[in-house]
């Protein structure tokens, strides 16, 4: 049999897990044309096919499934082989890939880009914003940013943000115009801005809690966005009331852009984590990540 290249071997691992050739050349970083052929060769050399290829989709074929099974954990082997050499350098490098939800991305991962590169420019680091919740190890991402209660639990965290409150808030100008609600019940009379969340599709619903007093609600309203960036816009226009996240609004509040409805009544979430697999070998780029975060924590904490 003719030698198999070990680049015809990754692409064929990055083809069979995306099941495109588009998507699968971006993800390895190479020319869609030079996926193709890599695949093409790959398949000449063992004389067997191994995608079913139509203008819509592309599926393993029977041999191309049983090669997967073999290869995958033979291409990671390799993969982590070559990242224990990456211990010994004197500068670490290599390729850092996290998935964030836009909100974490804005407000907590974005403040520390500039400093971690100046501090490891050996290191690339790319950041896919991700709302739905997609599975990082399935899309060979290295870590996550989200929301507590979202994160899976076979996986290793780390605290980035602290718990935080939802509130119930509107701009002065709608208030100006509408009666201030004191009670959760009077949302109901209310234009209330809707969140589809993009994970699931369904409407969030609206959590207040008072002390041992909880209530939840189904709001309504004209509009409904899947994006919170977006209805944080709307809210500060005024169009409705928005249920929103302390650490979206605090500067807002502090402004007089927005205030806050409901006295007494919020909802408290577990704060923001970044969150990995647990693996015996954790690769260079995260493994600085982590220092310079606990570092950037300690520096923010000592700041406040």
């Amino acid at each position: 049999m003719a030698q198999i290249q070990l680049t015809e071997l990754t692409a064929f691992v990055a083809v069979a897990e995306q099941l495109s050739f588009t998507k699968a050349a971006l993800k390895v970083g190479i020319a869609l044309p030079t996926m193709s052929q890599a695949i093409r060769s790959l398949e000449e050399r063992l004389g067997v096919r191994l995608f079913n290829r139509t203008t819509r989709s592309v599926a393993l074929t029977e041999a191309g499934d049983r090669l997967l099974a073999e290869i995958q954990p033979i291409v990671e082997g390799i993969d982590h082989a070559l990242e224990s050499v990456n211990l010994f350098r004197d500068k670490p490098v290599g390729t850092l890939r996290l998935a964030a939800s836009r909100p974490s991305a804005i407000r907590v991962l974005a403040p520390m880009i500039q400093p971690f590169l100046s501090e490891y420019p050996a290191i690339r680091l790319e950041i896919s914003v991700d709302d739905t919740h997609s599975d990082i190890v399935s899309g060979r991402f290295d870590a996550g940013i989200r929301v507590g209660h979202r994160v899976e639990r076979d996986m290793t965290i780390l605290r980035l943000l602290d718990d935080f409150r939802m509130f119930a808030v509107a701009a002065p100008s709608y208030i100006a115009r509408h009666p201030k609600p004191s009670l959760p019940r009077d949302l109901h009379v209310h234009n209330c801005i809707r969140f589809r969340t993009p994970w699931d599709g369904s409407i969030q619903p609206w959590i207040f809690n008072n002390g041992r007093q909880h209530t939840e609600l189904a709001v309504e309203g004209s509009l409904t966005v899947n994006d919170l960036e977006l209805l944080l816009s709307a809210a500060l226009d005024g169009v409705g009331v928005a249920y929103l996240a302390e650490p979206m609004i605090e500067q807002h509040l502090a402004e007089g852009r927005l205030v806050t409805l409901l006295e007494g009544w919020s909802c408290t979430l577990p704060g923001i984590f970044l969150y990995h697999p647990s693996r015996r070998q954790t690769p260079m780029p995260l493994l600085v990540f982590l220092k310079f975060i606990e570092k950037w924590r300690k520096h923010t904490l000592h700041r406040r």
